[in-house]
C-alpha cells in the first residue's frame, strides 16, 4: 500500500471511499436515518476544490492501483473548537473492506507527521461516534460531545452526536 499526495484526479475516487465508508461503517454509531442524512453531502461536494486548498494537506492511501482511503489535515480549523487547535483533521476514511486493516492508521500518520512539520503543537478533530476509538488510540482527548447536524449544506434537519477531540503533538 502506499500513501501518497492526492491529486484532483483522485477526486471521484475520495467521493467513492467517503460515501462508502459513511454507508458502511456508520450504523455502529448511527441509525439509518443519520446515516442516509450523513452520505447526502458526498453528492455535491467539491472534493477537487478540498484536495487543492492551499490551507490543506490532502493524502491518499492506494492499492494495487485503487486508492481505498484519503485523508485531510487543514491548517485553519473553524472558530468554536473548545479544544482550540492549531489544525484540523477534516477526514480519514477507508473502504469497509480494508477497515481495521491499519489503512486508516498509515493515512493518519502520514497527516501527523505533515502537521508536526510545520510546526503544529496541536491537532483538533469532529469524530463520528464510530471513529472515536480510532482516535483515542492515536492519542487523542475528548474534550466535548454535542449534536451534529449531517450534510447541513443539504438542509437534511438530521443531528447526531459527535464527539470533539484533541492531541498535544
Amino acid at each position: 500500500m502506499e500513501v501518497r499526495d492526492a491529486t484532483p484526479r483522485d477526486a471521484e475516487a475520495a467521493r467513492t471511499v467517503h460515501y462508502a465508508s459513511i454507508v458502511g461503517l456508520g450504523p455502529e454509531g448511527y441509525d439509518e436515518r443519520q446515516v442516509r442524512a450523513w452520505a447526502a453531502g458526498c453528492g455535491d461536494a467539491d472534493y477537487a476544490d478540498g484536495i487543492d486548498a492551499e490551507d490543506a494537506e490532502c493524502v491518499v492511501a492506494e492499492r494495487d492501483g485503487v486508492v481505498v482511503g484519503f485523508g485531510t489535515l487543514t491548517a485553519d480549523p473553524p472558530d468554536g473548537y473548545e479544544a482550540d487547535p492549531d489544525a484540523e483533521v477534516t477526514a480519514v476514511y477507508v473502504l469497509p473492506a480494508v477497515a481495521r486493516e491499519g489503512v486508516g492508521s498509515r493515512l493518519y500518520e502520514e497527516l501527523e507527521r505533515r502537521a508536526r512539520e510545520h510546526g503544529v503543537e496541536a491537532v483538533g478533530l469532529t469524530a463520528s461516534l464510530p471513529a472515536v476509538p480510532f482516535y483515542e488510540a492515536h492519542g487523542y482527548d475528548r474534550v466535548a460531545e454535542r449534536d451534529h447536524e449531517f450534510s447541513s449544506q443539504e438542509g437534511t434537519g438530521v443531528t447526531g452526536r459527535v464527539v470533539e477531540m484533541r492531541k498535544k503533538l
